[in-house]
């Protein structure tokens, strides 16, 4: 017998080819980090700074190239003033247009006039928006330097002016959170009870000359009834969060805004009295003119009735707003953030821009009560829009907001609620007594 030829083994498979290796990412370019040692940027042979470098700033070429840059953005607001003019008559001109065009299409007449409502209203919505993201980066700027930093540096290049607008994206972006304990509904609500009246408060306020959404007989009845609202929604958000510190928040916001509302009200009735009028631009008009040719008879300097309802609607307005030395509603040290703790996302992003937009708005009345709204400080710089000069007071006292923020310590309750009963309300009714007297001598 012949053995059997044995069988070969079955050729092994060959390895499947290797999977390519996915490409790289590409590498994000990031920009070169300047404030280190290796640039020579980093501050660590002196704690004097900025102090040495102030005794003789113009010696530095970045602080002649920034003085430059900020001649010529004063410059080119100027020549766009002059060149644009009263934005009133432009808004005379788009209204006739809106007219125009209804009348062509055949209809009804009142559809001009809503069409031009909704415009004025998105403009004011987006005047308080823009404030928003301006005003963060403005006080980041300045808390910053106040504080010997440079606050925004990267975004968007020239100081950091995108940051606000990459952080809005980033809170859009972020989860919601809605704790378990809460009362959903009332959760949800509370942002919107809390920003609705400020863009409501702003429809009478004047922007220059005949520049307003609405030119309302009673403006300042209007604008402090729906300004008081927005307390409703704060109490709200702290009741509904099911969080003690949130409540406890919500609860001295109440009696805070209450209480300064008082004050702030009468400091502004000398005001009234002196104007004869609850109209915002009559009030405005009640300042034109110079006492000889030269002092501006703005309401702030009548001689110390217009410093004492000056002061006094000031130091309410910051209260009102719950900003620092008065933010004992969300003080950190105590209650964590108060009545925004359990919030986040775009929501807890709502309660900071109706923050902002009440320190615009009340910045705006500081401007209209007494500055003299949109006039110049001299009479030879008419020239320049009314809106322009409206803009740079309203800046002005917003520039007094922030720098406040970053200066005083934080009042304990007790001392907020003496500071107001025992102080700014006696002094408010004397006043109006000192007004009465003004006008009768």
């Amino acid at each position: 017998m012949t053995e059997a030829t044995p069988t070969p083994p079955a050729p092994k498979p060959s390895p499947a080819p290797a999977a390519a290796k996915p490409a790289p990412a590409p590498k994000i370019a990031m920009p070169t980090p300047v404030l280190n040692h290796s640039a020579g940027k980093l501050l660590t042979t002196t704690r004097y700074w900025p102090t040495e470098l102030w005794a003789n700033p113009w010696a530095s070429p970045n602080y002649r190239r920034g003085a430059l840059m900020l001649a010529a953005i004063i410059g080119g607001v100027l020549l766009t003033g002059a060149a644009v003019g009263e934005l009133s008559r432009w808004g005379d001109k788009i209204y006739a247009l809106i007219g125009a065009f209804v009348a062509s299409q055949g209809w009804p007449q009142n559809t001009a006039e809503g069409a031009w409502i909704l415009l004025k209203a998105l403009i004011v919505l987006h005047v308080i928006l823009i404030n928003g993201l301006w005003a963060i980066w403005w006080e980041r700027k300045i808390s910053a330097h106040i504080q010997s930093r440079v606050g925004p540096t990267y975004s968007g290049g020239f100081h950091g002016w995108a940051q606000t607008i990459f952080d809005g994206i980033k809170l859009l972006l972020k989860e919601d959170i809605t704790p378990d304990a809460a009362d959903k509904w009332v959760h949800a609500l509370a942002p919107g009870i809390v920003v609705a009246p400020v863009v409501v408060a702003f429809a009478p306020v004047s922007f220059g000359t005949q520049l307003s959404a609405a030119n309302i007989d009673i403006g300042v009845l209007y604008v402090f009834a729906f300004a008081g609202i927005s307390v409703i929604g704060i109490v709200m958000a702290g009741w509904a969060s099911g969080n003690k510190y949130s409540l406890l928040g919500g609860l001295r916001a109440a009696a805070q805004i209450v209480s300064y509302e008082l004050p702030r009200a009468f400091s502004v009735v000398p005001v009234l009295m002196l104007a004869g009028s609850l109209n915002l631009e009559a009030i405005a008009l009640a300042q034109a003119g110079y006492w000889h040719g030269l002092v501006p008879r703005w309401f702030l300097f009548y001689p110390v009735v217009g410093q004492i309802a000056f002061l006094i609607f000031l130091i309410a307005s910051v209260a009102e707003t719950n900003r620092t030395p008065f933010d004992i509603p969300e003080a950190e040290s105590e209650l964590v953030s108060g009545f925004h703790t359990e919030y986040s996302g775009m929501k807890w992003s709502i309660f900071f821009l109706a923050e902002y937009g009440y320190v615009l708005l009340a910045s705006f009345l500081l401007a209209t009560f007494f500055l003299g709204g949109g006039a110049p400080p001299l009479a030879q710089l008419g020239f320049i829009p009314s809106w322009i000069w409206m803009l740079a007071k309203a800046l002005l006292m917003m520039f007094i907001f922030l720098w406040t923020r970053w200066t005083f310590p934080r009042l304990r309750a007790d001392q907020l609620m003496d500071f107001n009963w025992k102080f700014l309300l006696p002094w408010s009714f004397a006043n109006i007594a000192l007004a009465g007297a003004y006008l009768l001598l």
